[in-house]
């Protein structure tokens, strides 16, 4: 019997109900393949700078470190937006702390979901992509980054700094991910303004070399912005810098209809199979990509949907349980095409599956 050790950190809002759910997930897998999951939890975020004055502890990051993976909820909500230091500040904190430099999010359109988007059925229908986020460099950590005041009035100044190693890394990442997949890469940048991004468009040609099975090819990330939704399809892997991919994630958001539905996995190394075909396991933190939603908190409405298959990745990435991480997908899937859905994806009056029906449901299916 395989043991793992996962820290569990469901945060604020709506984190522990969708946390709840992925562990009532990874305990029927558990269960069924014969693995000892334990969990080991503690605050982040809002309610951590309630009890402890901060919204992420030293203790917090060591449980983190001696885990095989982190099970993240979200963090937040209007009642810390006068503090000083923000909720948010765990999740940078811990990506940081654990060198998280890759965040994976898949954005899919379930076969028979594509009434659920807002776009026209013929645009989402088939869409089916990957977003590489690069997680520990660019505006949110490099300095200097403050504001002040001064005779002219009151001014704040942030960062976009890239390292050549910091941007190989991640480049090589999507050449992997696209590999494995449609073998199309999409390197998103704002190469005819920003210095940073004229060495990131450099450095991914440079990586191409060793992919000649990968077709390369360079977008700027607000023309970016406008053909995802006007041709999502035409995307695989979109490999691109921090802030570029917290906006362009949020944004493929609508693609699928919630960002309820979409997962997310943050990594410290490359994800594949070693020369004998077996999975690697590396280090990760898994969260739904959605937020707190505070104003939903205690209802029953939030969508596990998201949560549960970066679960699924955590199988995946982390664990090696390649089986037991397609089996929790098609569950996923199956219980979609049955037609169950979450507030988040049924018009104004008709009927939805709380948080834990929707859960029982994929249990059900696994």
């Amino acid at each position: 019997m395989a043991t793992f050790n996962i820290a569990v950190l469901p945060g604020d809002g709506i984190g522990p109900e969708v946390t709840h759910a992925s562990q009532q997930i990874l305990d029927a897998v558990g269960e069924r393949w014969k693995h000892n999951f334990r969990f080991e939890s503690d605050l982040v975020g809002g309610c951590s700078i309630d009890a402890h004055g901060t919204p992420l502890r030293e203790e917090t990051i060591g449980i983190a470190k001696k885990s095989d993976a982190v099970l993240f909820g979200a963090v937040g909500g209007p009642k810390w937006d006068d503090e000083q230091v923000r909720p948010e500040a765990a999740i940078l904190g811990l990506r940081k702390a654990l060198g998280l430099y890759a965040n994976i999010r898949p954005v899919k359109v379930f076969p028979g979901m594509e009434d659920a988007s807002p776009l026209k059925n013929d645009r989402v229908r088939g869409a089916d992509m990957v977003i590489l986020r690069e997680l520990t460099g660019g505006l949110y950590y490099a300095k200097p980054k403050r504001r002040w005041q001064n005779k002219s009035g009151r001014k704040g100044v942030d960062t976009l700094l890239y390292a050549e190693k910091e941007i190989e890394r991640i480049v090589r990442v999507g050449f992997e991910l696209a590999r494995s997949r449609r073998k199309k890469l999409t390197s998103v940048d704002k190469a005819n303004v920003l210095q940073s991004s004229r060495l990131w468009r450099d450095i991914a040609i440079e990586v191409s070399k060793d992919y000649p099975d990968v077709e390369l090819e360079h977008q700027l990330v607000d023309s970016c912005a406008m053909l995802l939704i006007t041709r999502p399809t035409s995307y695989d892997v979109m490999v691109m810098e921090n802030m570029f991919g917290d906006i362009i994630s949020d944004e493929a958001a609508v693609l699928s209809a919630s960002l309820g539905m979409l997962p997310s996995a943050s990594l410290a190394g490359l994800p594949g199979s070693d020369s004998k075909g077996k999975a690697k396991r590396v280090r990760g933190l898994y969260e739904p990509s959605h937020g707190s939603a505070p104003d939903i908190a205690g209802q029953q409405k939030a969508n596990p949907v998201g949560s549960i298959l970066s679960t699924a990745f955590m199988l995946q990435y982390s664990f090696g349980l390649l089986e037991e991480a397609s089996a929790v997908n098609n569950a996923v899937e199956k219980t979609l095409n049955d037609g169950f859905r979450t507030a988040d994806l049924v018009g104004a009056g008709a009927e939805f599956s709380t948080t834990q029906h929707m859960t029982e449901k994929i249990l059900e299916n696994l």
